[in-house]
């Protein structure tokens, strides 16, 4: 049975059209992540007949949604023809809306980048207002600096920190932002269509198609940054919660009575692995060894120097760190059951390049022995424009889905 807005609906009975459809969406999304491809390993990736897919390629290079990409040569035979997204159909943006900086950046149809554009935010004005300003800017600047037509963009993917409602209204306590409604003042600007969604949950979507989680259906995309998140993969989809709000990972408590967080509880995990955390805790223990008037990310990588030196509150600090992101760790392996932990993000990749082996121990020493060996714990593949890249695949999604309806004859 069926259930519809909570209410038992009645079976639905797929159409041809609707089948079609189906089977065009599944042909669109592994030419979309896989690449070029020929029309004999499409067959063997969807499913369908090898007379079906030529079929529906021939009507999506008619309409310009794929083109010819050369050819592989075969052992005797013809060699085989490549197909793959006409990168050249449409446009995406994404955008990481992160605590010191917006970073933009336009791609073609295959997620190649085109265009960047970043801008600096003050710590502590994060107004919304300005905010939606910053990122209207990126986007005419992304699209003149590329010389292309606005209406050439299929969308604009934005992954901002915090709970992303409907119609774009965020949540983000350390922003100061209760009901934010940065969707709304973001469409009463741009005609564009727009997507927005938590920065964890759109580097999650990046880390399994692009990244390090391909391959694999069941992963956790650890976000490592200022804030802390989460991206949970559970057979090879997104899990977001009832109201999308699943993943607030550096919220979950992991001491009673613990250091203050930003979102003004005690104990939280951010408290503890944040990377301003991390950094006030050297401070505290160190007057003066922090430069001051550098952004956290050069602070972070000057404390893992100082431990590499000898330091000894650098080291002291970078083994609590271990130790406290091992919890948080363990308590989603023991929960989740996953193949794949990704340590993502730019504090991400630092603590992991540093701290793998003593995070993989502690681990180990706080999860369940057989849901441990199930899981690998690795860094992420994906660098500082992750988050971009997966807002941007929000596009590419909704594109997939609206391409997959054939044109009427």
């Amino acid at each position: 049975m069926l259930w519809e807005n909570g209410q038992m609906g009645r079976p639905t009975r797929n159409t041809t059209r609707d089948l079609r459809r189906g089977n065009r969406e599944s042909l669109l999304r592994a030419l979309a992540y896989r690449g070029p491809t020929s029309r004999q390993k499409m067959s063997d990736l969807t499913g369908l007949s090898t007379a079906t897919v030529s079929t529906l390629i021939a009507g999506l290079l008619a309409e310009g949604v794929v083109v010819e990409a050369g050819a592989l040569e075969s052992d005797g035979g013809r060699p085989r023809i490549l197909i793959e997204i006409n990168p050249g159909h449409g446009h995406l943006i994404g955008v990481d809306v992160g605590e010191t900086r917006i970073r933009l950046e336009l791609f073609d149809l295959r997620l190649t980048g085109i265009a960047k554009a970043e801008y600096a935010v003050v710590r502590g004005e994060h107004d919304p207002e300005r905010v939606a300003e910053d990122i209207l800017r990126g986007v005419r600047t992304l699209i003149t600096d590329a010389g292309i037509d606005s209406s050439r963009v299929l969308g604009v993917g934005i992954g901002v920190p915090g709970v992303v409602a409907e119609g774009g209204v965020v949540d983000a306590p350390t922003y100061g932002w209760a009901r934010a409604p940065l969707g709304e003042l973001l469409r009463a600007r741009t005609p564009l269509p727009l997507h927005i969604d938590n920065g964890a949950k759109t580097l999650g979507l990046a880390e399994l198609q692009f990244g390090a989680g391909q391959g694999s259906d069941h992963v956790i995309v650890a976000l490592l940054g200022t804030g802390v998140g989460v991206a949970i993969i559970n057979d090879g989809t997104l899990y977001r919660g009832i109201s999308n709000s699943a993943g607030e990972w550096g919220h979950t408590i992991v001491e009673r009575d613990g250091r203050r967080c930003r979102c003004g509880r005690r104990g939280c995990l951010e408290a503890y692995v944040g990377a301003g955390a991390i950094l006030e805790r050297y401070a505290s223990l160190a007057p003066g060894a922090l430069h001051q008037g550098v952004d956290e990310e050069t602070a972070l990588a000057a404390l893992i120097a100082d431990a590499d030196a000898g330091s000894a509150p650098a080291v002291q600090v970078l083994a609590e760190t271990a130790d406290w992101l091992a919890i948080g760790l363990a308590n989603l392996i023991n929960l989740f059951n996953p193949e794949r932990v990704l340590l993502a993000c730019w504090a991400g990749r630092l603590l992991g390049t540093a701290l793998l082996t003593e995070i993989r121990a502690a681990t180990r020493r706080r999860t369940m022995a057989s849901l441990y060996d199930d899981a690998t714990i690795s860094l992420g593949a994906l660098g500082p424009d992750a988050v971009a890249l997966g807002a941007a695949t929000l596009v590419l999604e909704s594109f997939l889905a609206t391409a997959s309806t054939a044109p009427r004859a």
